[in-house]
């Protein structure tokens, strides 16, 4: 039976039927997984700020060609690989958030806390020299 309620025990179900802890090896080793996810969260998330910030400085146009010569289409050569990549984090970051979410949701109290620690951890070690860079992108949800 699934837990509705906070509660401490090794023996916890996460996301899947197959990845159950039933010692505290596999217990200590979930918490590390959870931990360890919770920071490339973070990691990641600064590499998709980064991207979108790449993808949308703004390059002084060239005067325009008249003529034959003039391109119909500007090329933006690094700006849409930005742009790409910065889409493409973007899912797999949710992808991730949505998982700790939900790993979170087994209401096993450990689970939870390492998933909050790791998120903490991730986002000094890799996010907290931002300055501010994108507040916008400022969010605690894991999942947003």
């Amino acid at each position: 039976m699934m837990h509705m309620t906070f509660y401490w025990g090794i023996k916890a179900t996460i996301l899947f039927d197959f990845w159950k802890t039933d010692s505290w090896l596999s217990y200590i080793l979930t918490l590390l997984a959870c931990f360890a996810f919770a920071a490339f969260y973070q990691y990641l998330e600064k590499r998709r700020v980064q991207f979108k910030s790449l993808s949308s400085t703004r390059h002084p146009n060239p005067p325009p060609r008249a003529g034959v010569s003039a391109p119909l289409i500007p090329k933006s050569g690094t700006r849409s690989a930005a742009k790409a990549a910065s889409v493409l984090l973007f899912g797999v970051n949710a992808a991730i958030g949505y998982l700790l979410m939900l790993a979170a949701m087994s209401f096993n109290g450990g689970v939870f806390i390492a998933i909050v620690v790791g998120l903490t951890v991730g986002y000094s070690v890799f996010r907290s020299d931002d300055d501010g860079a994108d507040v916008a992108a400022e969010n605690p949800c894991a999942c947003a």
